[in-house]
């Protein structure tokens, strides 16, 4: 399945001109995108029905509580937390899809992705995903969080040094070698970076706030002031301001402020530093992933108003993948921090449906009858 949707797909329909048949039309377009709508899940409104069945709504009964359990992995010397979320222990036999959450630059996994906002709604991505039926786990990369601090900066390969790591403790826990992988930001490199090289492990891959050459990012601009201090210190100050700023610099309003400072009463008690790597890497190595070296499914998502990349940045990172089954999702009224906005719930409805796609079967160019 490909797919352009959102704002991608209505500027190429408004430069084209209405003369154009829609077969002329889609034939301007790169070969093989299918344009697509899709609804959108409305705050307070039900879940639209998912896709295909990898995973199964589990049960309603007694069983659904959300069971969670804490877990090392070793890199080395680095001992490196991780973090499982499920419906129900584990039992014998059973076999929920795994997905792994990869963080990004500036907060550790669990005020990212498992973040409790009393009042405000659901903001957990790990606990929406367990209900969905997902067997969710998310890490501290080396450096973040409950991880080890060491005398590195945690730059992208690094960290996909860490994801091997993980990828043996979910192998061992679940006897499940390929899981799907979902990252943002740094993350999202961190998880790229990952499946070029280990792409036997992943099943899915999740982009959301993507960066492929930086060019153009206004985000990624005003970091570049501070080069020579990301290449002469291996950790930089990162304090409640800084938190905040996460949620307004592209688009104030498109989040709850009391999500970021939820975020930040549960990030600070790691610390007033996280390492330089990531933000060294984006201003200094990009481009990192290779998108002809992704034979898996990929998704893109990326909110509207997302400074850390343009449109058309991530768009030529999304028509240079090989796979065949790839989406491209522009998500309006979302800015960078799109799993922690007001309109987070479409996310979850795309990344959903997504990861339950049904199998494809491949046609035979040549096949006859």
């Amino acid at each position: 399945m490909m797919q352009i949707r959102g704002k991608a797909w209505n500027n190429i329909m408004s430069g084209i001109s209405s003369s154009l048949s829609r077969r002329s039309l889609l034939r301007t377009v790169t070969a093989g995108i299918v344009a697509g709508a899709i609804p959108i899940g409305i705050p307070g409104h039900d879940d639209p029905p998912q896709i295909g069945r990898q995973a199964q709504d589990p049960p309603k009964t007694e069983e659904r509580t959300i069971w969670s359990h804490e877990y090392w992995a070793k890199k080395g010397d680095v001992s490196l937390y991780m973090f499982r979320k499920r419906i129900g222990k584990p039992q014998p036999g059973d076999s929920l899809p795994v997905l792994f959450l990869s963080h990004g630059s500036s907060v550790s996994s669990r005020p990212t992705y498992d973040l409790s906002v009393p009042g405000h709604g659901e903001y957990s991505l790990m606990d929406k995903f367990a209900e969905y039926g997902f067997d969710v786990w998310t890490m501290d990369f080396e450096g973040y969080g409950g991880s080890s601090r060491t005398r590195g900066n945690s730059d992208i390969a690094s960290g996909v040094e860490d994801l091997k790591a993980a990828a043996e403790v979910i192998l061992n826990e679940t006897g499940q070698k390929r899981f799907h992988l979902y990252g943002e930001s740094s993350g999202a490199l961190r998880a790229g970076a990952f499946a070029m090289v280990r792409p036997e492990r992943v099943n899915r891959i999740v982009f959301v706030s993507l960066t492929w050459t930086g060019q153009g990012s206004s985000t990624l601009t005003g970091r570049a002031a501070l080069l020579d201090y990301y290449r002469t210190h291996n950790t930089r100050p990162r304090d409640r301001a800084m938190i905040r700023s996460i949620f307004t610099r592209d688009k104030p309003g498109t989040s709850d402020m009391a999500v970021a400072e939820a975020m930040a009463d549960a990030e600070l008690q790691f610390g007033d530093s996280v390492p330089t790597g990531s933000y060294l890497d984006m201003i200094t190595k990009l481009p990192i992933v290779d998108p002809t070296q992704l034979p898996m499914p990929v998704l893109i998502a990326r909110g509207e108003y997302d400074g850390i990349a343009t449109e058309d940045d991530v768009l030529n990172f999304f028509k240079r993948l090989k796979t065949r089954e790839r989406e491209f999702v522009v998500l309006p009224d979302a800015s960078h921090a799109v799993a922690l906005g007001i309109n987070r719930h479409q996310l979850w409805y795309v990344m959903r449906s997504f990861l339950n796609g049904p199998p494809r079967f491949d046609v035979c160019e040549h096949a006859q009858g």
